[in-house]
């Protein structure tokens, strides 16, 4: 089973670089940013709960999300495989996404950190906010809080996988094709 961790910073390119990721190796993309949308949408108990962290700019706290994805996962008995999406986000994730896989007799092929400047970042993501309304990606201030609390809380994740020779970084600038080329070079090695 190929369970691959996609990882980086708000405006990285996930969520395009997920989509290609499917079609190409048929995977479940589990983005945790998407499951809380949808619960946010949906106005359940756990959607209005993470909306009020996400809202200020704060991580869903860990045994919410994980409860979460476990049922997610729980949910795809026959998929090839998982691409994580924004998760896992902490160290304590992490090693609960290792548990909860290796119950399953599964566990994390490899974690792609896609690396990007972060004026990039912020250029992108007030793009996306005119084209998809993400009310997140519209406020400069919010953005900043985003990616400080990335750089703060998650970008250590990286460490986590590194200690298991699973992290590797991708340069995450250039054409949406370019960066795909460099991601399925490393899941394919």
């Amino acid at each position: 089973m190929l369970n691959i961790v996609l990882f980086g910073p708000p405006g990285a390119g996930k969520g395009t670089q997920s989509e290609k990721l499917i079609a190409k190796y048929q995977l479940v993309h589990l983005s945790t940013g998407d499951i809380f949308r949808a619960n946010i949408k949906g106005g359940t108990k756990l959607g209005n709960l993470a909306k009020s962290y996400m809202d200020k700019g704060q991580l869903v706290p860990d045994e919410i999300t994980i409860k979460m994805l476990e049922s997610e996962v729980n949910k795809h008995t026959s998929a090839k495989g998982f691409i994580f999406d924004g998760f896992p986000r902490t160290a304590p994730q992490a090693a609960a996404l290792d548990k909860f896989l290796e119950s399953k007799g599964q566990s994390i092929k490899v974690m792609l950190a896609l690396e990007v400047p972060e004026e990039e970042l912020k250029r992108r993501l007030l793009e996306r906010a005119k084209i998809s309304g993400r009310a997140d990606d519209a406020d400069p201030a919010v953005i900043q809080k985003r990616i400080d609390v990335y750089n703060a809380e998650t970008a250590p994740v990286k460490d986590f996988y590194k200690a298991q020779n699973k992290c590797r970084e991708i340069h995450g600038v250039g054409s949406i094709d370019e960066i795909f080329e460099r991601i399925c070079k490393e899941i394919d090695a």
